[in-house]
């Protein structure tokens, strides 16, 4: 059984029933979600072995969000309690031309507070296959960014695959680092990495100067900059609107460009938690099935029933996503 580690914030998720507002909301439904916590109970769906690590108060809430991870299938076992606070992030769902709008809560959370030498990471990431970041976390504060790079550079020490999402929130970075500073020396340590080209020209001060085929080039000079990233990969999503959209994957693995073709997302339920959903599945492609194109096609698939699911995390099996990759799409009554 593969094993993945996992490190980034879980925030309290409120979010509207019924697609109301939140100005006409009178209850919330409550769950968690966290973005790499999402990946990692992905794959356990998937088969895969997961343990997330992060920081709770020691209060009934932090107990209560403990006691999720664990409901997901997830180790929470290197998870510290300290801290006062869980993180909160409201959510209003839209609908057909009205957009859905996040209302975050995080400041001064246990995890934005988290003390790096609390965690031992030779010792969290013994057995384990993939580690994998984001580059949300090093934006909350100074010790989590000084964590996430005890952990990358123990897991390349340990010769543990490293990818990250190094999709980042400018308006996070507040404790007086710029993401140029903090996430090129993290993606240093990473084999994998999910950015865009406008991503690679901002946070690692390169420069595309081609007419066609921009992508590929950013990819091209970013790997000449960091050797130790081995491909690139990067999703997109055509908004036809807030119930309707399209996702496609696309990857430059150093030899040559792969792409996917569109999913077709007509009548979404949730799209929180759905790029998450493409990188566990991606993931997935890489250590099960061993191939580049297939992996991009495996994470388009559970990203795209991940729109069908309520709440920040895919709960789909390896046969629902491989339905999807034969073309059922259906929906058909299963008994």
């Amino acid at each position: 059984m593969p094993k993945i580690v996992t490190f980034g914030e879980v925030l309290l998720r409120l979010s509207t029933p019924n697609f109301q507002k939140i100005e006409q909301a009178t209850s919330f439904n409550a769950t968690f979600g966290g973005t790499e916590m999402n990946v990692g109970a992905s794959l356990v769906k998937f088969g895969f072995e997961a343990a997330h690590v992060t920081a709770f108060p020691n209060n009934l809430m932090g107990q209560k969000a403990k006691a999720f991870l664990r409901f997901l299938g997830v180790d929470d076992s290197h998870v510290v309690l300290e801290g006062d606070r869980v993180g909160v992030f409201f959510l209003e769902t839209g609908a057909v031309m009205r957009a859905s709008q996040i209302v975050y809560d995080r400041a001064d959370s246990a995890f934005a507070n988290i003390n790096p030498e609390h965690f031992d990471w030779e010792k969290i990431l013994e057995g384990a296959d993939w580690f994998h970041w984001c580059g949300i976390t090093p934006a909350i504060s100074e010790g989590a960014a000084k964590a996430c790079l005890d952990a990358v550079k123990t897991a390349k020490k340990l010769g543990i695959t490293v990818s990250s999402d190094i999709y980042y929130r400018s308006n996070l970075w507040k404790y007086g680092k710029t993401p140029q500073e903090i996430l090129p020396e993290l993606a240093s340590y990473s084999d994998i990495i999910l950015a865009s080209r406008k991503n690679i020209e901002e946070i690692f001060g390169l420069q595309v100067t081609v007419e066609k085929g921009k992508f590929v080039e950013a990819c091209k000079m970013l790997m000449e900059a960091y050797p130790t990233v081995k491909k690139v990969i990067d999703s997109d999503r055509i908004q036809v609107s807030a119930s309707h959209n399209q996702y496609a994957a696309k990857m430059w693995n150093g030899e040559e460009l792969l792409e996917t073709g569109y999913q077709d997302i007509t009548h979404i339920v949730d799209r929180i938690g759905t790029g998450d959903a493409f990188l566990g599945g991606f993931i997935y492609g890489q250590v099960i099935l061993k191939d580049d194109l297939k992996s991009l096609q495996f994470g388009t698939a559970a990203a795209a029933l991940k729109h069908t699911i309520e709440g920040d995390q895919n709960l789909v099996t390896v046969p629902e996503v491989e339905a999807v990759m034969s073309g059922d799409k259906s929906g058909r009554l299963r008994r």
